[in-house]
Formats: C-alpha cells, sequence, structure tokens
C-alpha cells in the first residue's frame, strides 16, 4: 500500500466516524422540531449547520476517500452531494454526466471542483461534463482568484510548492491523475476557467 492509498484510507474513516453522529445530530432537531420546540430561530441554525457539516463531509468522503480502480458511483448520488454542498452558495455546479462513473475518476473530478471552489472565492458558474472518457470541468465569473504557484501544480507533479491545509487539494491532483492515468490540463482566461483529464 503506497502513501496516497493510505492517505485516502484515514480520509475515509474520518469521514465515516462523522457521518454518524451528524445524523443523529439532524435527527434529533427532527424530532424537536416535530415537538414544536424546532421553530425556534437557534433551531434553524443548528439544523442549516448540520445539513452543511453533513453534505461536505460527504463531498470529503468522495474527494478524499479511499476509491478503488473497479469501483462505480453513481449520479444520482453525485449529484445529490453537489446539490447539497453548493445549495444557496454563490457558486452553482452542474454535473452534465449521465450514468456510473468510476469513483477514482469522480474523486479526481471533485478535488478539481475544490481548485475551482479557490479560484472563484466571490461565485461563479461551472459546468462539469466528460466526452468519452476525458472529463472537463469549466467556470465562468466576473472575479477571480489565482494563485499561480498552486496551479502550477495541477499540471507538474514536479513543482514544489509549500502547500497550506486549505490548499492540499492542490498537491492532491498530480497523484490522483495519475492513479487514472490521465493528464491534467488547464485554460485560464480573466474570467474563465477549463480544467481537462
Amino acid at each position: 500500500m503506497n502513501e496516497l492509498e493510505l492517505n485516502a484510507l484515514v480520509g475515509s474513516r474520518i469521514c465515516h466516524d462523522l457521518i454518524s453522529p451528524l445524523g443523529a445530530i439532524g435527527n434529533g432537531v427532527e424530532l424537536l422540531s416535530m415537538s414544536g420546540v424546532g421553530a425556534a430561530p437557534e433551531m434553524t441554525l443548528i439544523s442549516e449547520s448540520v445539513n452543511s457539516a453533513n453534505a461536505r463531509i460527504r463531498f470529503f468522503r468522495i474527494a478524499y476517500g479511499a476509491a478503488k480502480s473497479d469501483s462505480m458511483i453513481g449520479t444520482p448520488e453525485l449529484k445529490g452531494v453537489l446539490n447539497d454542498l453548493y445549495r444557496g452558495n454563490r457558486l452553482t455546479v452542474d454535473w452534465r454526466i449521465t450514468g456510473d462513473v468510476p469513483r477514482i475518476e469522480a474523486k479526481l473530478a471533485f478535488l478539481l471542483l475544490q481548485c475551482m471552489e479557490s479560484a472563484f472565492p466571490w461565485g461563479g458558474k461551472t459546468q462539469v461534463t466528460r466526452s468519452g472518457v476525458t472529463w472537463n470541468i469549466f467556470g465562468q465569473t466576473e472575479r477571480m482568484k489565482i494563485d499561480t504557484p498552486y496551479w502550477d501544480l495541477l499540471v507538474d507533479g514536479g513543482k514544489t510548492v509549500d502547500v497550506t491545509a486549505s490548499n492540499v487539494h492542490f498537491a492532491l491532483i498530480q497523484p490522483s491523475a495519475r492513479q487514472v492515468g490521465r493528464r491534467v490540463t488547464t485554460n485560464i482566461t480573466e474570467s474563465s476557467l477549463s480544467i481537462s483529464f
């Protein structure tokens, strides 16, 4: 087992252990709501926070968790995670892929969506498509933030960059791309960003 696989198993374990208590809190809030207590503004805040945390954990489970090369994941699950995560968000994600996809490819796509989030902190519109075996994540925004050293990591894994916890997804792109046997390419303009693999 290599280091990437071990790290992915750690990610899977953390997400697995957090999903259950979050679900229990959500169920508790729902029960309080049925008893009439849930109408309080505090309960609404707790409910929204639990839903947001649950969506983020489910996203992380795909992006950072273990993914076997022969494992598939369905579009309804992927779209459900993305819809829950980006509901009410300034960034929208339109997943235009149908059918089951290899989990290791979905993992790479989710990591790249995090890169898109980093580039679009003020919001934007993103589409995820696939033509044959080639994936494309295309985004448009009025205002973009590109930290060039991190984006260089996407296309050149040999680069040495001090990566922070908030930007770790950039460092995982090349190892994940090698795992699926793909090369990542980017095209960045003033108002759009395209990533293919």
